[in-house]
């Protein structure tokens, strides 16, 4: 119990560093490609208005469709300080459109880095678009009509995208190795708060399990004066009192050894593969009478050749302790079924009985030790709140599952998952 509780608790701080790391990451690249793109619409709209003051920028007669040479004059960063300020990006190039849409000449700073053919893919994709304004891939375009002429201004952002992937590289890396860190710092955390709990549970079920132990001989002792006097005195109706209630307690101290032995994992639990089919049945066809006898039925839907790997006595114990239960709270001539089915890498056991439904406030409780929905209808039948918690003791040391549902006018099933 400790155990998952501390495997929970450091998994649950993992999960929360890791989800937090990841916004954080996630929110550093997004204000980066937002930045980018805020940066990239400024300088476009100083392009824009420097484009748009100058003349028309009609091709020279003696300049060619293609020809990559910069107009005359200054680099725009030198003719206009403006735009040194706003931009910082990598580069930008202004296309001429022919009223077909064709490139007529482009010019750029850095004809190097761009070919005809390029340009022309960029062109057609901004036109096809059908928008002033867009962005493909990490290059940003605005369209400028003036007279006759149709201008596109493209910004290339290749490099600060390259930039913001490498910063989301670095910080992804930087957050895995603090989310690594922090999770150590984590476990030891817990481990240390968890530990007195831990000492508390172990010295808790030590003193269960001696104090059961101990309580066995006097038991044993009370038994046999009982049964001497009955000898002496002949049957009476006190001493069968007490011969009821020391047969009531035994079995709470056997229940308590049980969950002891359960809790430190030394059952003596030998876990191989045997038919489940015919443990179940071992364990349904003597309980068949008991059955009969409370007036109530008893189906099964058992097939044959269902194996399991487990502990067969306790699985068979289990079995017992849900059919006794199913017996105590199902209604007086109501149904009883027991099934068993095979899926897949798994067999499920269902145990159902009719009755009354469980609260579902109390449905997260069931399992508990000593909890009992109902003490005084427990005192009637017996049940001292501790059957269901075996019953879930068993099925995880089996390293199996158990699970309730009840429903109002349709009853309750018990089922358990086992490995096949």
């Amino acid at each position: 119990m400790i155990i998952r509780l501390r495997r929970r608790m450091t998994l649950m701080v993992i999960a929360v560093l890791l989800a937090v790391s990841a916004g954080i990451v996630l929110a550093i690249h997004a204000a980066n490609e937002r930045s980018i793109a805020v940066q990239a619409e400024d300088t476009l709209s100083v392009l824009a208005e420097n484009r748009g003051s100058r003349p028309s920028g009609r091709m020279d007669p003696g300049r060619q469709k293609g020809d990559r040479r910069k107009d005359s004059g200054q680099p725009p960063s030198i003719r206009n300080g403006r735009e040194t300020d706003a931009a910082g990006l990598s580069n930008s190039y202004t296309i001429t459109l022919n009223e077909d849409g064709s490139v007529a000449t482009w010019t750029s700073d850095r004809t190097d880095l761009y070919s005809d053919l390029q340009v022309a893919e960029i062109a057609a994709s901004a036109l096809a678009e059908g928008k002033d304004n867009g962005r493909i891939g990490t290059q940003f375009y605005r369209k400028i009509r003036s007279d006759s002429q149709t201008l596109l201004i493209v910004l290339d952002a290749r490099m600060e995208y390259l930039s913001a992937s490498n910063i989301l590289r670095s910080t992804a890396l930087i957050a895995a190795a603090a989310c690594l860190l922090l999770s150590v710092l984590a476990w030891l955390l817990i481990r240390r708060m968890v530990q007195p709990v831990e000492d508390a549970f172990i010295r808790q079920k030590q003193f269960v399990s001696d104090a059961s132990h101990e309580l066995k001989t006097p038991l044993a002792v009370i038994s046999a004066n009982a049964e001497v006097l009955e000898q002496e005195i002949g049957e009476n109706e006190y001493l069968g009192y007490i011969r009821s209630e020391v047969r009531r307690t035994n079995s709470l101290v056997e229940n308590l050894l049980t969950l002891a032995r359960l809790d430190r994992n030394d059952a003596s639990a030998e876990m191989k593969h045997f038919d489940l089919s015919r443990a179940v049945m071992d364990v349904v066809l003597p309980f068949e009478s008991t059955v009969y006898e409370a007036g109530k039925t008893l189906e099964t839907d058992v097939p044959e050749g269902i194996d399991c790997n487990g502990n067969e006595e306790m699985i068979k114990q289990l079995t017992v302790i849900l059919l006794s239960n199913a017996l105590k709270y199902s209604n007086p001539g109501g149904q009883i079924s027991v099934s068993l089915a095979s899926k897949g890498k798994q067999c499920e056991l269902r145990v159902f009985n009719t009755g009354d439904a469980i609260d579902p406030k109390d449905l997260e409780k069931i399992f508990d030790r000593f909890w009992r929905a109902d003490p005084a209808h427990s005192r009637e039948t017996g049940g001292h709140g501790l059957g269901l918690a075996i019953a879930r003791s068993i099925a995880e040391t089996n390293r199996g599952r158990i699970t309730v549902e009840s429903k109002e006018g349709q009853g309750t099933a018990f089922t358990v998952t086992l490995n096949a």
